[in-house]
């Protein structure tokens, strides 16, 4: 009968096992870490970057005792809410500085056709420092559909 090869154990390296264990919970750890502040991180809203939406039964009950600046952004013109202040397309805030209030504090309001166009705005205007900005939200759409008219020149 042949004989057997005989299988050899060797003893196990526990500087490698010990140093393999070590690298294992220092990964878990920093993936574990780096999980958690990620969403903590995009849960977070800054407070300096925001502003209120309003629907347009709120911004009909504003205007009745109007203490705001009022801007269309909808760029091209399609028309206009009574009571507009301005026209300043909403990608072009930064170069129109000089026509909101120098008082950064002051109530405004934005608006547009859909809504799209003044939320952005409404967030460069906040990004710029400004700390009392309103969006109306569904914009002029949701004003005419709640039978408030429009002006148009």
């Amino acid at each position: 009968m042949p004989e057997l090869p005989i299988l050899k154990i060797s003893k196990p390296n526990f500087a490698i096992v010990f140093k393999m264990k070590k690298f294992l919970i220092i990964l878990f750890l920093a993936v574990f870490l780096g999980s958690w502040l990620y969403f903590y991180k995009i849960h977070q809203t800054p407070s300096a970057f925001e502003y209120t939406d309003i629907t347009s039964d709120q911004l009909k009950t504003m205007l009745q005792n109007k203490d705001f600046y009022f801007v269309n952004v909808h760029t091209p013109y399609e028309g206009e809410i009574e009571k507009t202040d301005a026209f300043i397309p909403y990608d072009r805030i930064d170069e129109n500085l000089n026509k909101f209030p120098k008082d950064k504090n002051a109530k405004i309001i934005l608006y547009c056709k859909s809504g799209r166009m003044s939320a952005i705005a409404a967030k460069r205007l906040t990004e710029l420092g400004y700390t009392n900005v309103y969006n109306h939200i569904l914009g002029m759409h949701d004003w005419q559909s709640k039978g408030f008219s429009l002006k148009k020149n």
